[in-house]
């Protein structure tokens, strides 16, 4: 009887080391199977073809491994979709995030064509308000080989969100493009939330430039949009775009809020507002309802629009972000 018991025994410890076993194997089998699935999906999103902004059709043969930046927006959502070890050049007005600093330049209003095809990339990310400018630049670079995408250039949140989607679609992570699009939506509607109750509407007025030449934007422009999400009237709204306006205008449409966006290269922006000859009755200037936002957060196309959009928020309705 102890002879069977002790065959039974042996026998159950075999399966259970044989059970062990295939499942040790299957969990490896699965996680092997993961990572090529994975790195399958990702080699299957090439060769894509997409139509820029400069309807020309670029196809991309792989996912790249080199990347050229020529606008600071484009390399901020490049940044935003991890691919800064890519990012082997940017433009000279790059300066976000800080680790762009240590990336190569290639030009700003003109491009170094020979710099840029030294560092080899796969893939140069243009930008259309740059185009005629450089319309033989960019020929240049696509007579040598590289790919040349003109992402668009956005006047609204949704254009905005269709150059995240091409940038991620160009560089293999559409996945990602769509998680910061979908984070910056839903951030935008939480700011809406909060202005939602605002009783009293304000009128606010938005410098992007200081004096003599005092320009704004108007209607289809996405700052515009920004004081509509925000619950706000933009007295610029009769414009159409960006555009230069008289300080006589301004004072007639007296704004409750004026924002400006210079105050990174002009000293102390809110003082000169407030001392500009004929401006006193002004509602914004008699309160001292003048605010500077960082120009980077509220004109780059990109993720920290949002930012940019709260930021502006808080300067017009301080009261509905318990700041007051």
């Amino acid at each position: 009887m102890k002879n069977v018991l002790s065959i039974f025994l042996s026998l159950f410890l075999v399966i259970g080391l044989l059970v062990g076993c295939n499942d040790d194997s299957a969990q490896s089998d699965n996680a092997s199977s993961d990572n090529q699935t994975a790195e399958q999906t990702e080699e299957s999103s090439f060769p894509v073809t997409i139509k820029d902004a400069a309807d020309q059709e670029v196809t991309i043969e792989e996912k790249p491994k080199k990347i050229v930046s020529l606008i600071p927006s484009n390399t901020e959502v490049a940044y935003e979709l991890g691919l800064e070890e890519e990012i082997v050049g940017v433009s000279d007005f790059d300066n976000y995030p800080e680790e762009v600093s240590e990336k190569e330049r290639v030009g700003g209003q003109e491009l170094n064509v020979e710099k840029i095809i030294s560092l080899n990339p796969d893939l140069v990310l243009a930008h259309e308000s740059g185009v005629q400018m450089a319309a033989d630049a960019l020929q240049q670079l696509r007579d040598s080989g590289i790919a040349v995408i003109v992402v668009n250039e956005a006047a609204n949140f949704e254009e905005v969100y269709d150059s995240i989607e091409m940038i991620g679609r160009a560089t293999g992570e559409i996945e990602k493009a769509e998680s910061i699009i979908e984070n910056m939506t839903t951030q935008v509607e939480d700011i809406k939330k909060k202005v939602a109750q605002i009783e009293e509407k304000k009128s606010v007025f938005i410098e992007v430039s200081p004096e003599p030449e005092i320009y704004t934007p108007g209607k289809n422009t996405f700052m515009h949009e920004m004081l509509q999400i925000i619950n706000a009237e933009n007295v610029s709204k009769d414009i159409d775009g960006w555009a230069k306006i008289d300080q006589e205008t301004i004072i007639d449409k007296n704004p409750d809020v004026i924002i400006t966006t210079y105050g990174y290269y002009t000293e102390n922006p809110k003082q000169q507002v407030l001392q500009r000859a004929g401006w006193s009755n002004v509602t914004a200037v008699e309160e001292e309802h003048v605010y500077d936002v960082h120009s980077d957060l509220v004109t780059r196309s990109g993720p920290r629009l949002v930012e940019g959009v709260e930021e502006l928020a808080k300067s017009v309705y301080p009261e509905a972000f318990g700041e007051q």
